[in-house]
């Protein structure tokens, strides 16, 4: 294993890993408490397996990873090694003999002798985990961000087990610029587990704005970001309060966007997983939401059952000072004056900036309009469709066929 490193700043290289040895001690503690990991071993009693046929060389080094995960203990390691040659005069492709080897020459200080075994290893089997992570971490005793990036897409193309510990530490490595554009650079190789970890990174990397960076630039070469990644970051950059970050993102995944004024006014966009500048249904207890597309545009679609109330449907804005008018056509309601839904602009706080009420369908053919006055100070807005509690045994419902704030000229 790597030596101790001095105290100080990470290199790039050690933000992969989280320095020095942490991966590879997670690694073997992940490992030592887990029977059933494919990697570990092939059998779940490797030492009667071993006394029942002593000679066959693959079923030793089967024992000799066991035993090395288990007793890491000093004077354990010359009886491992005797096994380990013992494994490799039955069987000179054993790899697992080989690794368990080249561990105790790095352990000793006997760097070129553990990466001439490593070497030999890596030309065995690509497939060997421990092989792969002794690789990662001789990349990080280097400081070669590019080999250690190599590493890791390896052992991630060839085991289905290697994003549980390899994930977390290369999405929090990419918060160091000079990791994130090798990460860059690999993804947009478009290796087979990139899927896996966009969705990973997306909800779990330590810096949405590194996030945020690093699928902008994947999704430019041609890397698939999915709707419900963008939207995972964009909100998580929101939660953080980095509302500008979010923007800028969000209008590189969305180049049509205008942050002058609302978004989707026909309820046209596609989208399972919307961010919060996109239009975001309410279901609480009590009501039923829903955006219905159609070939020719959409509908937003609600039903509020008899006494209930709330937040129907909401879009976050970024407006600035100006007067703004609202339009929009509704279908289907038809309710008192007191039980009208209607449609409300908030400065954070809540703080309302007016209302417009949506008048019974049949008035004006539906259409609606008002107008709301943005004073300075007052960003992100939150544009949001209400409904009033009715005590109608058939509730509030209806739909809104079309809606749209734009500033005034």
């Amino acid at each position: 294993m790597a030596g101790r490193r001095s105290a100080g700043r990470r290199t790039p290289a050690q933000w992969v890993v989280h320095g020095g040895l942490a991966l590879m001690t997670a690694v073997l503690g992940y490992v030592g408490t887990s029977h059933s990991m494919a990697f570990v071993t092939q059998k779940t009693r490797p030492a009667l397996a071993h006394r029942q046929a002593p000679g066959n060389g693959m079923i030793t080094a089967e024992l000799v990873e066991k035993r090395y995960i288990d007793d890491q203990a000093k004077a354990a390691q010359p009886a491992i090694a005797r096994l380990a040659r013992q494994a490799l005069q039955q069987d000179p492709t054993t790899v697992k003999a080989v690794a368990a080897l080249g561990f105790q020459a790095q352990e000793r200080g006997n760097v070129p002798g553990a990466r001439r075994l490593f070497a030999y290893a890596d030309r065995l089997s690509r497939r060997h985990i421990l092989t792969r992570l002794w690789a990662i971490e001789d990349a990080v005793a280097r400081n070669d961000v590019p080999s250690v990036l190599r590493q890791y897409d390896v052992a991630l193309r060839t085991s289905k087990k290697t994003p549980d510990i390899l994930f977390p530490p290369l999405a929090n490595a990419i918060s160091d610029a000079t990791v994130r554009d090798g990460a860059v650079a690999t993804l947009a190789r478009k290796p087979i587990w990139a899927p896996a970890f966009v969705a990973y990174v997306a909800a779990s990397g330590n810096d949405p704005k590194a996030v945020a960076d690093l699928l902008r630039r994947i999704n430019h070469l041609g890397v698939t970001v999915t709707p419900e990644a963008t939207a995972v970051v964009i909100n998580r950059l929101i939660g953080s309060g980095s509302i500008a970050a979010a923007w800028q993102y969000y209008a590189a995944m969305r180049p049509n966007a205008d942050r002058g004024r609302s978004r989707d006014p026909q309820f046209t966009a596609n989208l399972d997983h919307p961010s919060l500048f996109d239009w975001v249904t309410a279901n609480e207890s009590g009501m039923s939401t829903s955006i219905q597309r159609g070939t020719k545009g959409g509908v937003f679609d609600f039903a509020v059952s008899s006494g209930n109330g709330g937040m129907l449907l909401q879009q976050l804005q970024l407006l600035l000072p100006g007067t703004y008018r609202l339009t929009g056509h509704s279908s289907g309601i038809e309710q008192p004056d007191s039980a009208l839904p209607y449609w409300v602009l908030s400065c954070p706080g809540r703080r309302e900036l007016g209302r417009v009420i949506i008048p019974s369908s049949r008035r004006n053919n539906g259409t609606f309009t008002g107008q709301f006055v943005v004073p300075a100070g007052c960003s992100p807005q939150t544009l949001a469709l209400v409904a009033r509690p009715s005590y109608q045994i058939s509730g509030v419902s209806g739909q809104i066929n079309q809606v749209q704030l734009v500033p005034l000229q």
